[in-house]
């Protein structure tokens, strides 16, 4: 699987859970946070500053996802990418 253009195929990280005060906040329960973990897949030729096996933050409303090979993917604009770690 090849991405192209802008578009970057990334791999959703579970974020661990955090405790504050007694409450415990996941991906459920805490739908405050806009932007999710990645890792980079596959990037296409015009994406810039942005490799393969990078790790990301980007916009949770963003793209879409695809199945591929029994593993799920999101697709996404690189424009979409909020930082990379």
């Amino acid at each position: 699987m090849k991405a192209i253009n802008h578009y970057v195929v990334v791999e959703k990280i579970k974020v661990a859970e955090k405790k504050v005060s007694g409450f415990i906040f996941n991906e459920e329960t805490n739908k405050d946070d806009r932007y999710l973990k990645g890792r980079v897949i596959s990037k296409g030729n015009l994406v810039e500053c942005i490799k393969e096996d990078d790790t990301v933050w980007y916009d949770k409303h963003a793209g879409h996802g695809i199945d591929y090979e029994d593993k799920f993917y999101f697709v996404i604009k690189a424009s979409d990418i909020v930082l990379v770690d």
